[in-house]
């Protein structure tokens, strides 16, 4: 994707144009990325306390036990959201659900083992692994470019 930006001092206020051959799936994340005005704020809560967490700082985000839980390298927090408007928030910062349980940050990601027949094994940044349920390898093979 080409990035082009020109400056004119007679312009009042900014203006994007997307020149394009066809929306694709790229340009609607784009498109609602510049167009979502609203901050998205994931608040975790440990011991009584409640600390704001950066998409970043997230690992992976999993349910058990009908709660939903935050893993971060300082350690795990519950959160209040369900899995599914987590997904809603988390995708724009490079979050894929795995299983219908959880979602991992594929920046967190040390590497994905294929060996295993009918999944996949997820090897985060922490040194904890995942397993990709078979429902959901074609999409991860997908973003993977398999």
């Amino acid at each position: 994707m080409k990035v082009e930006i020109k400056i004119d001092s007679t312009v009042q206020e900014p203006k994007l144009l997307i020149l394009t051959d066809r929306v694709t799936e790229e340009i609607n994340e784009i498109v609602r990325k510049i167009s979502d005005p609203e901050l998205h704020v994931l608040a975790g809560m440990r011991d009584d306390t409640v600390k704001v967490l950066e998409p970043d700082s997230i690992l992976r985000v999993y349910a058990s036990g009908g709660k939903v839980f935050a893993v971060t390298k300082e350690g795990e927090y519950q959160l209040r959201l369900r899995l599914y408007e987590l997904e809603d928030q988390l995708k724009r910062n490079h979050f894929v659900r795995i299983s219908n349980s959880e979602i991992i940050n594929l920046k967190k990601v040390r590497h994905f083992d294929l060996q295993l027949a009918g999944t996949i094994c997820v090897s985060l940044l922490d040194g904890s692994t995942s397993y990709v349920s078979r429902r959901y390898v074609a999409k991860i093979k997908e973003i993977l470019g398999l």
